[in-house]
């Protein structure tokens, strides 16, 4: 068997400290940042996804709102 993967680094508690931080700054900023975007985003592509749908059936609506 074997034996398990050893890092080449020691994980300290001032690593894991930094870690959590980096962590939450990047959940802070994608809160912030994606929270506007997201359903325009979503509304956007459902649109796209239905026009393509509708025109292999040869449907002519526009994707016009």
């Amino acid at each position: 068997m074997p034996a398990p993967y050893m890092p080449p680094y020691t994980i300290t508690p001032a690593i894991l400290s930094l870690v959590a931080e980096i962590a939450g700054e990047v959940g802070r900023l994608g809160a912030l940042a994606g929270a506007g975007s997201v359903p325009k985003l979503r509304r956007k592509n459902r649109i796209r996804s239905i026009h393509a749908s509708l025109a292999i059936e040869n449907n002519t609506l526009t994707p016009d709102p």
